[in-house]
């Protein structure tokens, strides 16, 4: 195998032995190289052909969201999509498709499809482009795969848009097929993929405050309560709300972990007062903490790791998420769920109250959006900080907890996704009754954080780029890549990234980046505080 899709990757080169360093075998991997080229195939004859479907754009959508980091570990899920895809592409194949596209016919084994993604996969790429342009590529190929996240998750809320699919098949057509792309080309094309994710994220934006209501600041309960409990976790509030209603009535009460923790904020979910809290932190902490929580847990998206013998008869999986270990059930049908917390022991007793405060999605900063201005202008508030992004088990990360510490207390920080667990429940103060720290969500309400930037730099009548304003982002997957082309799309500069810079490109990609969006890789945290207050 070959991967280097995620920050954590061997050696921060890439992983190639029998199991990359999330937990997928050789295999698996090698199905997922598959499954993109299938995918892409499909998008080939749409884009050209002008073939379109819903069943279409959705099996795309789903199976580039499939290969995210730490979706679907399970080789026999990703062989029934490839199985499906090869179904799809059938009756569309000609002599003018792609050569790979032809190659699909005739693949009906695991074995078979595997060979297939050893001979299309990222390694014949590097070895038939080069390094740089093959990692450029592959870079515009995740942000399409996190943008396809967003999608998902949308059109799970009736919430689709053909145009914007449209844009994604022949984008992702281009990207796996074209024969001689150029290193300038390629990069206008992963900034177009930063623009289709814009639009992922502004749908994804709509389906759930549409759905659920604006995130309200909210202050979420983050002790466990005695009783009966279920841990639900991920991204997707459709399963946590048809577990919600599945669960009313029993006793049992509802916990959110890692991403799902906003949800706590959404009017439409916390109506729910069975929806209790927060339990634990970020993803990577997951093997510890599911062995302590006793009750069933809940894999909602991405995030799950190999489960541990101490939970593995209590985590089940839904939807696009898949692994050997867990006992997967279909969207909405959480009954096995239901019973598995009414059989667990439950928490035994009340453990003392601690509350954080979340929600503070763009209609909640907005609404104060006079006061912040106010502030900003009396001297009261002399700088924000975006300091968001994916949390991770790697050494490093120190940086981002060590960073917030230390801004200065007439700053306010907006943090999202789940490396605000390295802060989020310190008590970072007040400034004229607005809190200093400001949890936007989930890591698709970057979109939020947008929508706050470029409010404030109308309010101040100057660009974005000119607001005392500075983005500070750790990343993990394949969703942060979507983020980022889609901040680089919009012209965003002086974006601080780490911990490290990613392993798919190459010095001479990541100059062209330096040289044109000012990107900079973070230092050390003390230095870095300095430079931006400095205003360099």
């Amino acid at each position: 195998m070959f991967c280097y899709q995620c920050e954590q990757t061997a050696g921060g080169k890439g992983c190639s032995a029998r199991q990359g360093v999330c937990g997928k075998t050789a295999e698996t991997a090698a199905l997922q190289d598959a499954l993109c080229v299938v995918a892409a195939a499909v998008s080939w004859h749409v884009s050209r052909e002008n073939v379109r479907s819903a069943e279409l754009d959705r099996f795309v959508v789903d199976s580039l969201f499939t290969t995210v980091t730490n979706v679907d570990f399970d080789p026999v899920h990703i062989e029934g999509l490839l199985t499906r895809g090869a179904g799809l592409v059938a009756p569309m194949r000609s002599n003018g498709s792609p050569a790979a596209a032809r190659a699909i016919e005739g693949l009906t084994t695991r074995e078979q499809w595997a060979e297939f993604g050893l001979a299309h996969g990222v390694a014949e790429r590097r070895s038939r482009f080069g390094a740089t342009l093959a990692g450029v590529l592959e870079t515009a190929v995740y942000g399409l795969k996190g943008a396809a996240a967003y999608f998902h998750h949308a059109a799970r809320l009736g919430y689709e848009d053909a145009a914007a699919c449209g844009r994604l098949h022949e984008t992702l057509a281009w990207l796996v097929f074209e024969e001689t792309p150029t290193l300038d080309e390629t990069l206008a094309r992963a900034l177009a993929v930063g623009e289709i994710n814009l639009r992922a994220m502004e749908l994804l934006d709509a389906a759930n405050t549409e759905t659920f209501g604006h995130p309200e600041p909210t202050a979420v309960r983050v002790t466990p309560v005695a009783g009966k409990c279920v841990l639900v976790s991920g991204h997707d509030l459709k399963d946590l709300l048809d577990l919600l209603r599945q669960t009313e009535g029993t006793g049992i009460n509802v916990y959110t972990h890692g991403e799902m923790l906003p949800a706590n904020a959404y009017p439409k979910l916390k109506a729910f007062g069975y929806l209790v809290g927060n339990y634990g932190g970020a993803w990577q902490d997951q093997q510890r903490e599911f062995a302590e929580f006793p009750g069933p847990i809940l894999m909602t998206t991405n995030c799950i790791q190999k489960p541990m013998p101490a939970y593995r008869g209590r985590i089940f999986t839904t939807g696009l998420v898949a692994h050997e270990d867990a006992q997967h059930v279909e969207n909405g049908q959480f009954g096995p769920v239901v019973e598995a917390a009414l059989a667990a022991p439950g928490f035994t007793e009340t453990s003392p109250e601690k509350r954080i405060i979340v929600g503070f999605g763009r209609n909640a900063v907005l609404s104060v959006a006079d006061k912040v201005v106010a502030a900003v202008k009396a001297g009261a508030i002399r700088h924000f900080f975006l300091v968001g992004g994916c949390d991770g088990a790697k050494p490093g990360r120190n940086y981002y907890t060590e960073f917030v510490a230390n801004t200065p207390k007439d700053t306010v920080v907006l943090t999202l996704a789940c490396g605000k667990y390295r802060f989020n429940k310190d008590d970072h103060g007040e400034i004229g009754g607005i809190p200093r720290l400001l949890d936007v969500g989930q890591c698709n309400d970057a979109y939020s954080a947008i929508q706050i930037a470029v409010a404030l730099s109308k309010a101040f009548g100057i660009g974005v780029n000119d607001l005392p304003l500075s983005l500070v982002l750790s990343w993990y997957e394949q969703k942060a890549v979507a983020i980022l082309l889609t901040l680089l799309h919009l012209g965003i500069r002086n974006i601080r990234l780490g911990p490290t810079l990613p392993a798919f490109l190459e010095p001479e990609a990541v100059q062209v980046l330096v040289d044109k969006f000012a990107l900079k890789p973070t230092t050390t945290a003390d230095a870095d505080l300095r430079e931006i207050l400095s205003g360099k």
